[in-house]
Parts: structure tokens; sequence; C-alpha cells
């Protein structure tokens, strides 16, 4: 049997410039942060994919406009999250308080945060692998997608620091940003 990890406080976290910041805030916090940040994408995409079909010659009738279209979307939010990862912060990360850091506590490079995006699907690509095997009705589609991304979510319980599995795989921590207003 798997036991978790003790928790981390305040006294046993990593310093970093002599302070404990590489605790990952709450689990709530981050998926509040995680859900407003739905909510933003949606409208960065909804954007992309008008100034796409709309300006230019592509209508979207044919499979190829499809994929053409996803890819198109796929590096626009590359683009969006790489961008303001490497800044320490979307703007959903700034209402929520929560900044990206590498490893060290120093801000993500580019290349670090392409990696975190890329790893960051592990949140969708395998139920939608699943799923796409699988014919199910629509709310047993919800209800598995969902399902998934709980799970992967309080696996981060087990992580020593509480932080999301591909942020360890990518070098990357979520830290509390609230501390550097309150000092």
């Amino acid at each position: 049997m798997i036991e978790a990890p003790a928790p981390v406080d305040a006294q046993t976290a990593p310093k970093v410039h002599g302070r404990p910041s590489l605790l990952a805030p709450s689990i709530l916090r981050r998926m509040c942060c995680w859900l407003y940040e739905g909510i933003l994408i949606f409208a960065v995409v909804f954007v992309a994919g008008w100034l796409l079909t709309a300006l230019g010659p592509m209508r979207g009738t044919t499979p190829l406009d499809r994929y053409v279209l996803q890819g198109f979307l796929l590096v626009v939010l590359g683009l969006y999250f790489t961008w303001f990862w490497a800044k320490g912060q979307t703007l959903a990360m700034k209402t929520w308080r929560i900044r990206v850091v590498g490893t060290d506590g120093l801000a993500l490079s580019q290349r670090r945060a392409l990696l975190r995006f890329l790893l960051c699907w592990l949140w969708f690509v395998p139920p939608m692998a699943l799923l796409s095997q699988v014919r199910l009705q629509t709310t047993s589609l919800v209800g598995a997608f969902v399902l998934w991304i709980a799970l992967w979510a309080l696996v981060s319980r087990l992580h020593r620091l509480r932080q999301f599995w591909h942020d360890e795989w990518a070098g990357t921590r979520l830290i509390d940003s609230g501390d550097a207003h309150r000092e």
C-alpha cells in the first residue's frame, strides 16, 4: 500500500532565498484557478478561431479545415501559456495569487514553459484517447472526464510538496505569490 508523505509545513518546506516558497497552494485554490483559466481560454480560443475562419479562406467545411483549425488553436494555446508562464503568471494565476517557477524558485525559461505546456496535456489526453475508443452517452463522457481530472488533481497529494505531477516532470512548481504582497 502506498502511504502519503507527511504534510509539508512552513518549517519543513524547502527554502528559496530563505523563504519556504516551493509549497503548493491548496488544491481548492489551484482548481479554482484552473476553472477560471478555462473561462479565459474559451475567449482566447473563440477569438483566434473566429479570426482564422472569418478572415482567412478557410470555412471549416472539410476534415482538412478542421485539422488546420485544431492545429492553429493548439499553437495559440501554446503561445499563450508559454508566454505568460515565462512571465510567472497568467491572468487567472494572478487573480488566485499563484505563480509558476522553476524548482530553483526562479522564473521559467520559454523552453521549460513549453515543456510544462506539453505535459499539462496529461489532464486531457488520456481520457480523450480512451473515450475516443468507447461510445458513451454525453453524461457518461462528461462524468468520465471529470473523474479523470479529479483523480489527477488528487494524486498531487502524494507529492511531497503537493505539486501536480506534470510540474514535477517539467521541473516547475506552483507557489503562493500572495506572500510577496504581505511582507
